[in-house]
């Protein structure tokens, strides 16, 4: 052996924890689904996509309230509270001293800034950074503390949220609360019956061993690392609460819990733009016809100055009583929201000659009178406010011929004297809805329920078959079908999804020209920019319409 050559090279680290603590997802799709997306929009351009859809925006949205504030009041409120460190720790740990790569900015205003685009005055950006290395360092001679949530949960957090009970999945053993952990997130992995599932029971212990079940599957999957706000047996003992509050993150976004309620409302870009390009004129009679969480009714409520009608639908009770609870700390009045499903929004028109109810937003609330005469039908005419008495209502009875049974009378009469349920809040009465008669609306906006393809981030996009892309395009054509009905004569329909789909989107709007030859696509607009897929489809009914603000036909492809 030759003594002067140089000792050997110490062999490379099995596995660093540089290669494992990252933030590297791949988004699984079908594979039928994605061949299908790639014939769409082109192998290159698809995967692009796919990687895009995997990381959350730079940005976070805010919608001003300019009823109650002004974009320039909210501003500087949100920069005094983001100098003096109140906005969650400077947004979620987000200093205001790193800019442009690291580059050192001297004040904070470049974090909140107003949208550069005519006609969104009222829109404020708050810029994120990310994505961020970061480095776990466990104490000496010990591996790291970990814990595992779900999809969902991991979603939220990469928006800038906490660690919440519900969404932990697994943790290591002996945590205690103000211990500190790394967080990672369970992706659904396919299964021998050609289905997907975590495959982790809620309350697993994990080692922090290469000999851990699912060590592998959490590589290049860690989303930040955070300080345990409860045990390991509190967070899989209680039901609700912060399991973990996150210290560092991949990507610092805002967190808005809390501040500035009423004045202002977190909202995604496309959204906010589908109440501006629906043009809302004050005094008019707007229809939204899957409403609910309420983001885009009370943005046009605002457009609307607060004046005129919104008649806002959903088939969830509690997703109504979540949109008047969103109006009210909104300090909106002139929105209506009823229980009914939008596939039914349309009211037979023989149902006005036999109820004589000519007024099509009221609802027509009836209960049934039991007696020993032939039946009749108490209508209240009128729409019943929460908490408000019906007895204040004047009363008309007509005869009907429609047979009643007494069990339906005997439920009525037991219903008119319980009064509301313990389930509508503080005595609050969500209205049912039989629908509207034709004609109805000035406007009508149709954010269709979809396959949600485009939102951001999305971790995991298996569960989407061709099957269900084609039952989605079905339904929302149904819809569409109603809310032409529904839409005065040089009216305008407002179509938006969130998904990339072309069967939602594109051949939806192929199928409106085809069936409904009365109606008019504009042209396209492109200038706005945001981070996820979205189109809004502007129609206009040829006869009246006369100004060129309705026919816009607005897509945007947001990178």
């Amino acid at each position: 052996m030759d003594s002067s050559a140089s000792p050997a090279a110490p062999p490379p680290p099995a596995a660093t924890a540089m290669d494992r603590y990252t933030f590297s997802p791949s988004l699984r799709w079908q594979p039928e689904v994605e061949e299908y997306l790639v014939s769409a929009y082109g192998r290159d351009h698809f995967a692009r996509i796919s990687e895009a859809l995997a990381t959350p925006s730079c940005y976070s949205c805010i919608r001003v309230n300019t009823l109650k504030s002004s974009t320039d009041a909210v501003r500087q409120k949100l920069l005094t509270l983001v100098n003096q460190k109140e906005l969650c720790g400077g947004i979620n740990g987000l200093g205001i001293s790193e800019r442009n790569g690291g580059e050192q900015a001297h004040e904070g205003s470049y974090l909140v800034h107003k949208c550069p685009y005519s006609g969104l005055e009222n829109v404020l950006f708050v810029r994120g950074s990310g994505p961020h290395v970061l480095h776990y360092n466990g104490q000496p001679g010990q591996s790291i503390k970990e814990i595992i949530v779900s999809r969902k949960c991991a979603e939220s957090v990469l928006r800038g949220a906490q660690v919440y009970v519900p969404g932990v999945l697994a943790c290591s053993s002996h945590v205690e609360k103000g211990d500190k952990v790394a967080v990672s997130v369970a992706i659904e992995q396919p299964v021998k019956d050609s289905g997907w599932a975590v495959g982790i029971t809620r309350g697993t212990v994990l080692q922090g061993l290469q000999s851990d079940a699912h060590y592998e599957e959490r590589k290049g999957l860690y989303i930040g690392q955070g300080i345990a706000a409860m045990s390991r047996t509190g967070i899989f003992r209680v039901l609700h609460g912060v399991a973990v509050e996150m210290t560092e993150r991949v990507y610092k976004l805002p967190s808005f819990n809390d501040v500035l309620e009423g004045d202002i409302f977190l909202q995604n870009l496309p959204s906010i733009v589908a109440a501006r390009v629906l043009d809302p004129q004050p005094g008019e009679q707007i229809l939204d016809m899957c409403a609910a969480p309420g983001g885009k009714t009370t943005a046009i409520a605002i457009l609307m100055r607060d004046k005129g009608e919104i008649v806002a639908l959903d088939r969830s009770h509690n997703k109504v009583m979540g949109i008047l609870k969103l109006a009210d700390e909104m300090g909106l009045s002139c929105i209506k929201a009823y229980k009914l499903d939008a596939l039914k929004s349309v009211r037979k028109t023989n149902e006005a000659r036999n109820l004589g109810v000519a007024d099509n937003f009221n609802g027509a609330i009836a209960t049934m009178v039991e007696d020993n005469e032939p039946c009749h039908t108490t209508v209240f005419s009128g729409v019943t406010n929460a908490g408000e008495d019906n007895s204040t209502k004047p009363a008309v009875q007509i005869d009907t011929n429609r047979y009643v049974s007494k069990a339906d009378l005997r439920k009525n009469l037991r219903r008119m004297r319980n009064g509301t349920g313990r389930s509508n809040c503080s005595g609050g009465r969500v209205e049912d809805s039989k629908g509207f008669f034709p004609s109805s609306f000035d406007r009508v906006l149709l954010d269709a329920p979809c396959s949600a393809l485009g939102l951001r981030p999305r971790l995991f996009a298996g569960e989407e078959t061709l099957e269900s892309l084609r039952k989605n395009a079905t339904y929302q054509k149904r819809m569409f079908d109603q809310a032409v009905q529904l839409v005065r004569p040089g009216g305008v329909i407002v179509y938006s999804t969130c998904t990339i789909n072309p069967g939602e989107n594109e051949a939806l709007v192929r199928y409106a020209l085809d069936t409904y030859k009365f109606l008019s696509l504009g042209s396209q607009v492109s200038t706005l920019f945001c981070f996820c897929y979205f189109c809004h489809l502007l129609f206009a009914q040829a006869p009246l319409a006369k100004s060129p603000k309705y026919w816009r036909t607005w897509y945007y492809w947001f990178v």
